[in-house]
């Protein structure tokens, strides 16, 4: 199987979830307890992608200057700060951490 075939079956499958989506009635998705699960569940995958995103390396796991740069801009996030803030303070506390040689 060729690379294109893998990304054509994949788009298939994608746009057949979508048309699978409006066949279900409204009803069903605006219920209390879909509607909690589909906001939870929302809150989990942008969890799970930045704790990759700051703890992946491959395979392993590593522990460098993001680190401390993503609890930096999770408490500006935190503080209500706007997001130009938290993105320079945080690239500002990785920044600095790297080039005193304190992280990778």
């Amino acid at each position: 199987m060729s690379v294109w075939s893998a990304v054509l079956l994949a788009a298939c499958i994608c746009v057949a979830l979508k048309a699978f989506g409006y066949l279900i009635p409204a009803r069903l998705l605006e219920a209390p307890r879909p509607a909690r699960i589909s906001d939870l569940l929302t809150v989990a995958l942008l969890g799970a992608l930045v704790a990759v995103q700051t703890l992946g390396e491959g395979q392993a796991v590593i522990v460098d200057a993001r680190v401390p740069a993503v609890l930096v801009a999770a408490g500006l996030l935190w503080m209500r700060q706007s997001f130009l803030v938290v993105v320079v303070a945080a690239a500002a506390v990785a920044a600095l951490l790297r080039l005193f040689g304190l992280a990778v």
